[in-house]
């Protein structure tokens, strides 16, 4: 992520792709992920899934700023799996997103080439079966008001096209919202001049 955009592409949805050469077939998967922890578990029951599949090669990337990443040949000539399907993510410029490739082998070897050329083509199809979107990077804010602001505040999160999570209307209201990144600073100084209590919640 440009370090002036809080904006990042990834995929939507859980997609497939297969791709076959001599015999060998190739099968992409596509997985909208977070973290390590949901990627381990992914792996694990794909290996159950597909456990008579010969290699379990993926790639992997994390973060709005692309920063943590991750490939693996399971076991193929280094270089010929992984990389070439870490290399769909790049070339889509994806993240957030698992991509695993299985092979059934069919009794004729590729060579280098022609498995670069089957990993890559297996995550590219298994990509292009998903849908990708643009979204943005959120700061979530927690604000605090009399209820005799109510009109005010509503009108102000309007105005800020920020999507409102959590509200409380009592005697002290409460509502929680987020807003793109890129105006958290604008946003917290509009509150700071209107003297409103708020705070930035680290962990929605």
């Amino acid at each position: 992520m440009d370090s002036a955009s809080d904006a990042y592409r990834t995929v939507l949805l859980n997609s497939e792709g297969t791709y076959k050469e001599k015999g060998s077939k190739f099968i992409g998967f596509v997985f909208p992920v977070l973290d390590e922890t949901e990627i381990k578990e992914i792996l694990k029951q794909l290996k159950s899934k597909y456990h008579d599949a010969r290699h379990h090669c993926y790639g992997f990337r994390l973060g709005a700023d692309l920063s943590k990443f991750r490939f693996s040949d399971d076991g193929e000539p280094s270089g010929t799996a992984g990389k070439p399907i870490f290399g769909q993510i790049k070339s889509f410029e994806l993240t957030n997103i698992l991509v695993v490739v299985i092979r059934y082998f069919g009794g004729t070897k590729l060579g280098v080439g022609g498995l670069i050329s089957a990993y890559r083509e297996a995550a590219k199809q298994a990509i292009l079966n998903n849908q990708i979107t643009q979204l943005h990077v959120q700061s979530f804010i927690e604000l605090e008001f009399e209820y005799s602001n109510m009109n005010r505040v509503m009108r102000m999160i309007k105005e800020l096209q920020a999507t409102v999570l959590k509200q409380e209307f009592e005697e002290r209201c409460s509502i929680r919202f987020s807003v793109r990144m890129s105006q958290q600073e604008a946003v917290l100084a509009k509150l700071d001049s209107l003297h409103y209590k708020h705070k930035l919640i680290t962990n929605n």
